[in-house]
């Protein structure tokens, strides 16, 4: 879910399923054999075994590949390309062979290339590595950095083309390329190469009777003229109305659904598109909450994005539904904040009203990638944090207030918006409706995903800490507390992880008091519990079809699975049991 969510966030680069279709065979010299097309290539590596050893020499054969130029092996990263220490735990053969295949058609958030025009008329293509004031520094598929001057730059604009050149097959037979597909299989994050700690076991076992996820809607959610890839991003129930519910999609569109024992009604709620920032990265139309008082003041609030001038903002606005409840009331919103990004992934994607009343968002760092600019320990900015605000009133030049027990209130050095801080991508968060406790799933770097219990004024570590490692020491300070999460996982459990909602349904289930959350990627569905602060147990629940990218839950505690590619699924706890697991 990414978050890197909205792709698959294959190392390599992805291709939707059935997405060859229509390559024709390339023409051949008379007499001559014919040049193997795309989709021989992709069929004869599905079919056939290759060779490891062979495949490991390619990779690193700078005439046939140089694969090695763009692409560590050793989970530091820092080339032009992602690094794939782990990229056999992410994803399948299948996965692997479009990836190469084809780069472009899905690229990895953080590394779609940046093209940058010089008022010199000199145009640069490369990965964003460093952003600052005073300039910019992007990285070639050579590896080469370029550092670019603020006051030279006409104009900057992202591409949709990967760095990742096409038609890197084409030096390769059937089987060469089927071998480098083999080695990349191999490719798994040794088991030692993580510090063994409580709240990240090894190994997650799973249910013996896994929890089913049942479509809620008979039809699937798309935005013409989508085939495959939609973009759905979360669901959510209309209080006060049991079984009328709103449904986002990436590019700016609200739908509301309606639904009764015998019927559904799909209508438009609210249509942004031509506001909505969606074409590259994960960005677009990402959360909304409810005001607490809403069946009183039909306020809601939305998070998205707009583009400009060559960089991506995050906006918080207010907007209320018309007096029917059916839809938006077509008044101007309210801006609340404008939060400008470095680069084009990490803004987060949710918001809540906490039990206190209050409007908490997270934003993530914003990029490049490990966050050079440390935004995370910067209290003097609002990226790779979580904020609460009070939108009910205002203060001096804001459109809200500030809480007063806020901690970070009346301190110069620190934006008084934080909560708590040091975060990379807190895609989703949820209050647990019993506890009050505030649950955030935090998308990793490069080795794990993790889970916090986020409190007040608290720093959560990134990117001093990836989880429970130490990640750099660039931005660390002397005496500084760093929180642990409560859990993270190893990339062979999935690389974008979702959060989820504890579970309050049923209080005779085995799940009653559970947290519910997923993996984007791996599809996976976990559930955890904890004890005294500490991890106490957690397992694989279930799965989804479809790209694991948020939770929603109703007023009756069901819990519903949203898949990115156009399904709403409901959580069926009733034939699975959390303490009783698949025999090892």
């Amino acid at each position: 879910m990414t978050p890197r969510f909205l792709s698959a966030s294959l190392a390599l680069g992805s291709v939707w399923a059935g997405g060859l279709a229509g390559f024709a065979q390339a023409p051949a010299t008379p007499g001559s054999a014919p040049t193997p097309s795309v989709e021989d290539y992709r069929r004869f590596a599905w079919t056939h075994d290759g060779n490891v050893a062979n495949g490991a020499r390619l990779f690193a054969d700078d005439q046939k590949l140089a694969c090695s130029k763009c692409h560590s092996l050793d989970g530091r990263g820092g080339k032009a390309g992602p690094d794939l220490l782990a990229v056999g735990d992410k994803f399948g053969r299948r996965d692997l062979v479009d990836a190469v295949l084809l780069p472009s058609a899905v690229i990895s958030p953080g590394y779609g290339a940046i093209i940058v025009e010089t008022k010199a008329g000199v145009e640069y293509q490369g990965i964003l590595k460093q952003s600052t004031d005073a300039g910019i520094q992007l990285m070639g598929a050579d590896g080469k950095l370029v550092t670019l001057a603020t006051a030279d730059i006409q104009r900057q604009r992202g591409s949709s083309v990967s760095l990742m050149p096409e038609g890197l097959q084409a030096g390769l037979s059937p089987q060469q390329f089927t071998d480098v597909i083999e080695y990349l299989a191999t490719l798994k994050q040794p088991e030692s190469a993580l510090v063994a700690h409580q709240g990240m076991p090894g190994t997650i076992p799973e249910l013996a009777r896994p929890v089913t996820a049942q479509p809620f809607f008979t039809q699937e959610l798309r935005v013409p003229p989508a085939k495959v890839q939609t973009g759905l991003t979360s669901f959510h129930q209309v209080p006060g109305l049991s079984n009328v519910f709103l449904v986002l999609h990436q590019k700016g569109m609200i739908w509301m659904m309606e639904k009764t024992a015998t019927a559904e009604e799909k209508t438009v709620f609210a249509d942004l598109t031509q506001e909505v920032f969606s074409d590259r990265g994960p960005n677009g139309l990402l959360g909304l909450a409810f005001h607490p008082k809403f069946r009183e003041n039909r306020k809601y609030y939305l998070k998205y994005q707009t583009f400009a001038e060559g960089r991506v903002t995050t906006h918080i606005v207010e907007k209320r539904f018309a007096a029917d409840f059916r839809h938006d009331s077509g008044q101007p919103p309210r801006p609340l904040l404008k939060i400008r990004s470095v680069a084009e992934d990490h803004s987060g994607g949710c918001l809540q009203f906490g039990p206190d009343g209050f409007l908490y968002f997270g934003m993530g760092d914003t990029g490049p990638h490990n966050d050079p600019n440390g935004h995370a320990q910067n209290l003097q900015l609002l990226l790779g944090k979580m904020m609460r605000i009070d939108v009910d009133r205002t203060e001096g030049d804001l459109a809200y207030a500030i809480p007063a027990d806020n901690p970070f209130r009346g301190r110069t050095d620190a934006r008084p918006e934080i909560w708590a801080y040091g975060f990379r991508e807190p895609w989703r968060f949820s209050f647990d409706r019993v506890t009050g406790e505030l649950w955030l799933a935090d998308v990793g770097q490069d080795r794990v995903e993790e889970v916090d219990i986020v409190q007040r004024g608290q720093n959560y570590g990134w990117n001093v800490y990836e989880a429970f490692e130490p990640f750099s020491n660039q931005y660390r300070k002397e005496g500084m507390a760093y929180t642990p999460p409560l859990f993270a996982y190893k990339r062979k459990y999935g690389n974008s992880i979702t959060g989820g909602h504890v579970y309050r349904g049923d209080r005779q289930s085995s799940f009653y008091g559970v947290y519910i959350f997923g993996d984007y990627t791996s599809k996976r569905i976990f559930g955890l519990t904890r004890e005294n602060g500490l991890l106490k147990t957690v397992r694989q629940i279930g799965s989804i079809p479809q790209g694991l990218v948020s939770f929603g839950t109703d007023e009756a505690g069901n819990i519903y699975a949203v898949g990115f590619e156009g399904m709403i699924y409901r959580l069926d706890f009733s034939g699975a049991r959390f303490g009783e697991t698949k025999p090892e």
